[in-house]
């Protein structure tokens, strides 16, 4: 365990939601709802401005339209996200040398690492204030809260404290006393199935977890879950900072502007991602038991599945055969947005094929453009009209789509619509995400 508050946690406030007020001036300070907009979708994430009614992440989209009907709800701008995700890891990163990248919008800092003249309580104070501030000036204005303590687990728990646009520094010794009136849901690992085990257990609180003796807590949960709650819930946590994550696994995808619906186009997408992949693999000396592909609906729901093999491979026909077979089980009527291939179980070396035979590598191959399709518009996508400039889509269907003509760097600009093939109006340019 650390002696000091030197480990940092930073947690973007309303992440995706924020970037889109951001870049659509007429939306800043409204409620803003960014997930799948169709009946079936779910809330990706809120901003504060729609959670005062009450919605929240993985609420369906059809109830938060109930609690909140006048917000803007939005699908996701992936290309957008990460660009800013990038910025801002590059902040903490000319912070200090470990820094260790969670997801898009939040990460630890090792602070030990960062060249500070001591670690006292103002020293990280003023530090993590300085850090905020510069994430703020890079992102044209995003805000974030930062937590710091003696671990990782602390200081996660501490940028929840303060939100949004907070710093909370918890010093050493008082750890403890700050955990034991939390309910235990705070701890990592601890989800829905494992807090209901423990309240049948009469456990609600981290105090009365604490309370209980390790075997009890093993029986309750099993031997590698029991010890390391019964660790937590004493605040005994020495996990490291790990800059540079070992790799678990190898990924192609992309993200489509217009619906896919053709299954052989999306097979052969796949196939086509199965062959980078596959590169990849062979490039560094490596390869993988578990086959995945991940699929990104119309309605941003998102479904996985995934296929282990008897042993592992680097060949991108073993890797396209196996992912054409998982898209198989999946029903994509509705449209397809994003397509992925992953393999994971990774080692250094390949079981040569007893029988001296192998699948031989698929040519490449030549995918037909895909169709046009009615949803091609999507909500808060981003555009470009010949005349008008660049703008984002404020709805379509029957035919039409609107289109709020402003950026970031403008002040809320007008609306227009246009029948859905007027040739002066297109998909704004963006990088690949392939």
């Amino acid at each position: 365990m650390r002696s000091t508050a030197s480990v940092l946690h930073l947690d973007l406030d309303a992440f995706f939601a924020a970037v889109e007020q951001r870049d659509k001036p007429s939306l800043r300070g409204k409620p803003v709802i960014v997930g799948g907009v169709g009946g079936r979708g779910v809330v990706a994430t809120a901003s504060y401005e729609a959670r005062t009614y009450g919605v929240r992440s993985a609420m369906s989209t059809r109830e938060a339209r109930a609690r909140c009907p006048h917000a803007a709800f939005l699908t996701g701008r992936f290309h957008a996200y990460r660009e800013t995700s990038s910025q801002v890891m590059a902040v903490l990163k000319a912070a200090s040398p470990l820094v260790e990248p969670l997801s898009l919008d939040e990460a630890f800092v090792d602070l030990a690492q960062a060249g500070l003249p001591d670690l006292e309580v103002a020293t990280v104070v003023e530090f993590g204030e300085q850090l905020r501030a510069r994430v703020a000036e890079v992102t044209g204005g995003l805000t974030g809260t930062v937590g710091i303590g003696s671990s990782k687990f602390i200081a996660k728990v501490a940028s929840e404290l303060d939100k949004p646009d907070g710093l909370t520094v918890v010093p050493p010794g008082t750890e403890s006393e700050l955990l034991r009136p939390m309910q235990v849901t705070v701890i990592p690992g601890v989800g829905p199935a494992t807090a209901e085990r423990l309240r049948r257990a009469g456990i609600r609180t981290i105090a009365e977890l604490e309370a209980v003796s390790e075997d009890e807590i093993v029986r309750l949960l099993g031997k590698a879950h029991g010890h390391g709650l019964f660790r937590l819930a004493r605040a005994e946590d020495d996990r490291p900072v790990v800059a540079d994550r070992e790799t678990k696994s190898v990924s192609s995808e992309g993200t489509y502007d217009t619906d896919l619906t053709d299954r052989r186009l999306m097979a052969g997408l796949l196939a086509r991602q199965a062959t980078h992949v596959g590169e990849r693999l062979r490039k560094h000396g490596l390869s993988g038991r578990t086959v995945s592909i991940k699929v990104r609906l119309h309605d941003f729901t998102t479904l996985s599945r995934s296929s282990t093999l008897a042993s592992p491979t680097d060949s991108g026909a073993t890797i396209a055969r196996v992912a054409r077979g998982l898209l198989d089980d999946l029903d994509t009527s509705g449209g397809v947005r994003l397509l992925g291939v992953g393999v994971s179980g990774l080692a250094d070396w390949i079981q040569e094929d007893l029988f001296g035979e192998s699948e031989p590598e698929e040519p490449e191959i030549d995918l037909p453009s895909p169709e046009p399709s009615q949803r091609a518009y999507v909500p808060g996508m981003d555009v470009v009209h010949d005349e008008m400039g660049p703008g984002w889509v404020w709805g379509s269907g029957k035919g039409v789509v609107t289109v709020r003509f402003e950026t970031a760097d403008t002040p809320p600009g007008p609306v227009r619509s246009y029948p859905v093939d007027d040739p002066a109006l297109g998909p704004a340019p963006r990088p690949l995400e392939d």
